[in-house]
């Protein structure tokens, strides 16, 4: 379990340092554009959000969900487990003032 651990976890910081670098993730976030979720991917905290922002999080979420499928066939774990590992540290690692969002679907700033 722990070597699981430690294979998502080296994944899951190697999808985000690439994105955000390629794609302005961070303004994004620093914007309140964008926000983590519990299932490990990206939305849009606002109600109706560009289509610069849309291409933005399907973009990234396309990329996580490779990663994470990689990762569950390397151990041999559901997607949805993978995803929801990522949504966790996802969430536990955002920065004060950015957006996460609760299972029941409501948005607060952390």
């Amino acid at each position: 379990m722990m070597k699981y651990v430690q294979i998502l976890l080296t994944v899951f910081m190697l999808t985000l340092s690439t994105v955000s670098l390629a794609i302005g993730l961070h303004s994004a976030k620093d914007q309140g554009l964008v926000g983590e979720t519990p299932n490990g991917y990206l939305a849009s905290p606002v109600s109706a959000p560009s289509a610069d922002i849309k291409a933005l999080i399907s973009d990234i979420n396309a990329k996580r969900k490779q990663k994470y499928a990689q990762v569950a066939a390397k151990v041999a774990k559901p997607l949805s487990v993978v995803e929801q590992l990522a949504g966790k540290k996802a969430i536990e690692k955002t920065s004060k003032g950015h957006f996460i969002q609760f299972p029941d679907g409501q948005w607060v700033k952390k």
